[in-house]
C-alpha cells in the first residue's frame, strides 16, 4: 500500500490524480476513481505514515468525506424522538470496530447501505483506545474513509463508548482521573465524535444502606461530565451523552436503581440537557462467558429488565431506553428479542475481533505469533486454574495493537474473505435488530451539519490523557 511521507509529498499525489480540485479545502470531483485510486493510500498513510503525512492523508479525508455528504453527526434527535414516543420497534447497534479496522468498517458499511440502514453506530471505548492503538482522530478517518469506499451517504455516528473511571485511580488521585476522562472528552469531540457514553458505574456503593446513597457519585460524576460535554459540543450539533447504572458482569439493574440514579442525577445537574439514555446490566458480561476449551458459554438475558427499565425512561424522564451492552457474543437466537423489548442501543465488540483471528483465511503463523506474545507479554495475567484457551481468549485483544500493521496488511485475497464473513454477520445483525430501512426515518431526524469546523480539528493524544484498560465490550 503507498504511504505517503509528507504533506507535500500527499499533495503532489492528489495533483497528479486528476480526481480532486482545492477551494480552500479538497472536494472530490472523480468519486469511483478516488475511492479505487486514491483513497486507499489515504487511510494507510492516515493509520501508519508519519506525523507529516499522517495528518495531511486525515485532513484530506474529513475533506473529502464531507464533499461526498458524508458527514459525523449526532443520534440525538432521533433519540429524542424515541423518547416523546414517536419512534420505536428497533434496536440501535454500536459496532465496537478494533481489529482489521477498515475492513470491518467497510463491511459494516457495506451490508448497511444494502439494507437501508440509517441508525448505525460506530464507536470505541477507553480501553479499547489503548490496547487497539487507535486515537479518535484516526478511528474517526477510518471509519468515514471505509464509509467513502462503500459509498455511503448521510450522517455518520461516531461514539466514545465508556469513557470510564477507574476506581483505582480515583482513590489514588480522583483529580488527575477526571482530567484524564475530561480530556479524552476533549480529543473525541474534536474528532467529530457527537455521542459519548459516560460509565462512572464502576463508583456504584452497594455497601450504602439507600439506593440513593448507592448511586450518588455515579449520579453526581455522570452530571459534572454531562456539563463539560455541554459546554464544548458545537452549537450546531448538540451531543448524545449516555448514562450508566450498574457495571456490566454485575448484579441486574432494577427500575427502583434506575429511577434512583435518575432523581440524584437530575439533582445535580440541574436545568441543562440530560442523558439521553442508561445502560442497564441484565446477565451479560464483557467478551462472554469462556469455559476450559475457550468457547463462549451461553447466558441468561433479564429481557423484562430492559423492557421495564425502558418505560420508565421514557414514561417518566423522556429517555430512548435502556441500552445492552457485552451482547456480540450471545446466542444467535437472542438478537430478534432485543427490539421486542424494547431496547433502545445495543453494543456489538469480542465477535467481530473472534471473527478475524478465527478466520480461515486468517494466518496460522500470525496468529501463533500473536499467542508467543500473548505467553510472553501477558503471562501474569494466567489465573489460577485457567487454561491455555481461556487465558488467550480472554487476552488476545491486548495484541490487536501490537499487531495492527502485520494485520493491516494481510493479503488483499485475506482481507476481502474476512471482510465478507463481517458483512454477512453484519447483514444478520441488523435484520435481526430491525434496523433495516430506518434510512429515511433517520433523515427525518437527523440533519448532519456541513461545516468543517466541526470535525477539522481532529486532536492527537492529550497530554493528560491516562490509558485504561479495563472496559470495552
Amino acid at each position: 500500500m503507498n504511504l505517503y511521507s509528507s504533506a507535500s509529498e500527499l499533495e503532489e499525489s492528489l495533483d497528479r490524480s486528476a480526481t480532486v480540485r482545492r477551494n480552500g479545502s479538497l472536494s472530490v470531483t472523480n468519486a469511483p476513481r478516488f475511492r479505487e485510486e486514491v483513497l486507499d493510500g489515504l487511510v494507510w498513510t492516515a493509520v501508519f505514515g508519519g506525523r507529516d503525512g499522517k495528518e495531511s492523508a486525515r485532513e484530506a479525508i474529513r475533506e473529502a468525506a464531507a464533499s461526498l455528504g458524508i458527514l459525523p453527526a449526532s443520534i440525538l434527535p432521533l433519540y429524542e424522538a424515541r423518547g416523546r414516543g414517536e419512534v420505536s420497534g428497533f434496536t440501535v447497534p454500536a459496532i465496537n470496530v478494533r481489529m482489521l479496522a477498515y475492513d470491518t468498517a467497510r463491511a459494516a458499511c457495506r451490508a448497511a447501505k444494502r439494507l437501508g440502514v440509517g441508525a448505525l453506530l460506530f464507536e470505541i471505548a477507553r480501553s479499547e483506545i489503548g490496547y487497539t492503538e487507535q486515537r479518535p482522530g484516526e478511528y474517526a478517518v477510518v471509519v468515514l474513509g471505509a464509509a467513502i469506499r462503500e459509498e455511503w451517504q448521510g450522517p455518520v455516528f461516531l461514539q466514545g463508548d465508556h469513557f470510564q473511571t477507574n476506581p483505582k485511580k480515583m482513590q489514588a488521585d480522583p483529580d488527575k482521573e477526571i482530567a484524564a476522562i475530561e480530556a479524552l472528552i476533549d480529543e473525541a469531540i474534536a474528532a467529530g465524535f457527537f455521542q459519548i457514553d459516560i460509565d462512572t458505574s464502576t463508583l456504584v456503593d452497594l455497601s450504602k444502606p439507600t439506593l440513593e446513597e448507592q448511586q450518588a457519585v455515579n449520579s453526581a460524576l455522570t452530571a459534572r461530565f454531562t456539563k463539560f460535554i455541554r459546554a464544548r459540543e458545537p452549537r450546531e450539533m448538540p451531543i448524545s451523552v449516555g448514562g450508566e447504572i450498574g457495571e456490566v458482569g454485575k448484579a441486574n439493574s432494577t427500575p427502583e436503581e434506575f429511577r434512583a440514579y435518575m432523581n440524584e442525577y437530575r439533582r445535580a445537574l440541574g436545568d441543562g440537557k440530560g442523558i439521553a439514555k442508561v445502560s442497564i446490566q441484565t446477565g451479560s458480561s464483557h467478551g462472554g462467558v469462556v469455559g476450559p476449551d475457550g468457547a463462549v458459554q451461553r447466558v441468561r438475558i433479564d429481557f423484562d429488565a430492559l423492557s421495564r427499565i425502558s418505560k420508565v425512561a421514557r414514561e417518566e424522564y423522556q429517555l430512548a431506553g435502556a441500552v445492552q451492552h457485552g451482547a456480540s457474543t450471545l446466542p444467535a437466537e437472542f438478537f430478534g428479542r432485543f427490539p421486542e423489548h424494547d431496547c433502545a442501543e445495543i453494543h456489538l465488540a469480542t465477535e467481530f475481533q473472534n471473527m478475524v483471528y478465527d478466520h480461515p483465511a486468517f494466518p496460522l503463523p500470525l496468529k501463533r505469533a500473536v499467542e508467543r506474545w500473548l505467553f510472553e507479554r501477558m503471562a501474569d495475567q494466567k489465573q489460577k486454574g485457567e487454561t491455555e484457551s481461556q487465558f488467550l481468549y480472554k487476552t488476545r485483544k491486548q495484541a490487536i495493537g501490537p499487531f495492527k500493521e502485520q494485520v493491516w496488511n494481510l493479503p488483499a485475497g485475506t482481507r476481502e474473505a474476512i471482510r465478507d464473513s463481517l458483512e454477512a454477520k453484519f447483514s444478520f445483525l441488523f435484520e435481526k435488530l430491525a434496523v433495516t430501512g430506518t434510512r429515511d426515518m433517520v433523515a427525518r431526524y437527523v440533519r448532519p451539519v456541513a461545516a468543517a469546523k466541526l470535525t477539522a480539528a481532529a486532536a492527537g493524544a492529550r497530554a493528560g490523557y491516562v490509558r485504561d484498560d479495563e472496559a470495552g465490550d
